[in-house]
């Protein structure tokens, strides 16, 4: 099986099909490299595309301890299986957990990104949210040590932002589910912890989303509450970004509407690749409403 390495030696497990412009795709806490199975299909078409299991979940190396889990490092880890693959730049997607991965990859790895998709990006996020998030994370993990992966997915894939794929796609939300199960609970119980509780809020990321000049798609469902406000956020802090809102979507956004998602990703990846991906006008940013003051 194909393992890239990392810096502290934990193996990644990936997988890549087609030709051309580098693609990686990032995937979520809830899913794994398989989730990306529309994308790959659907862009390996045209581009060589990439997806990898993040660390704590099988394939890869489940290391044992919180503390080999962290944002910086699920971040880095992108750019450990790029290294692997000897790709410098490559357009990054990701979602969720994978969103703000790849969002922390614009920041620590600007040099090295051609354009990121940001999608479902915000969990936990907002202020007044951070506290309530964190007192989750210790339900969750505790949950993961004490019922098991199978148990946990039973309540889990029914979060109040993923029955929209449930009530859309049963078939698809089964599978989703199915493959929710068949997870570490150590891996995800970990990831919970050194990754999910202890990453900073976006609010806390301003100026380093100003300094941004990548190209920049925000994705987020109309019905991914916890995601929608950070969006704007993004949206609104980063000049190089774009936002568009997925309707009668939640969080699953990837396999919830393929087609709409690829489409919406695709259009993106072509303006940038023609070079038509724009900056910002600053004249769009005024302190007046009409702009007559």
């Amino acid at each position: 099986m194909p393992y890239a390495t990392t810096d502290d030696r934990v193996k990644l497990w990936y997988e890549e099909t087609g030709a051309g412009q580098p693609i990686v795709f990032v995937h979520e806490f809830a899913a794994d490299h398989r989730s990306w199975e529309p994308q790959m299909r659907h862009f390996g078409q045209r581009y060589r595309c990439i997806t990898y299991g993040a660390r704590g979940y099988p394939p890869s190396d489940v290391p044992s301890s919180p503390e080999s889990y962290s944002q910086n490092r699920a971040t880095d880890d992108i750019a450990a299986v790029m290294d692997h693959l000897k790709i410098d730049k490559a357009h990054v997607v990701g979602l969720s957990m994978g969103g703000f991965a790849t969002l922390h990859f614009g920041f620590r790895h600007p040099q090295r990104a051609l354009s990121l998709v940001v999608a479902g990006c915000g969990y936990g996020a907002e202020k007044e949210q951070q506290a309530k998030f964190r007192a989750e994370v210790e339900v969750v993990a505790k949950s993961l040590k004490d019922e098991g992966m199978a148990k946990f997915a039973e309540k889990y894939a029914y979060g109040p932002t993923r029955v929209q794929f449930e009530n859309k796609d049963p078939r698809g939300f089964a599978q989703f589910k199915k493959e929710l199960g068949e997870h570490s609970a150590l891996g995800s119980a970990n990831t919970q912890i050194g990754v999910q509780g202890q990453r900073p809020s976006l609010y806390d990321l301003l100026d380093q989303m100003r300094a941004m000049t990548i190209p920049t798609l925000i994705l987020t469902g109309d019905e991914d509450w916890p995601c929608l406000a950070p969006s704007v956020l993004m949206k609104r802090e980063i000049p190089s970004a774009a936002l568009s809102v997925m309707p009668n979507c939640g969080h699953t956004i990837n396999i919830e509407d393929p087609d709409q998602f690829n489409r919406l990703v695709g259009d993106f990846i072509v303006q940038v690749e023609a070079g038509r991906w724009p900056k910002r006008d600053p004249r769009a940013v005024s302190a007046s409403i009409t702009g007559m003051r």
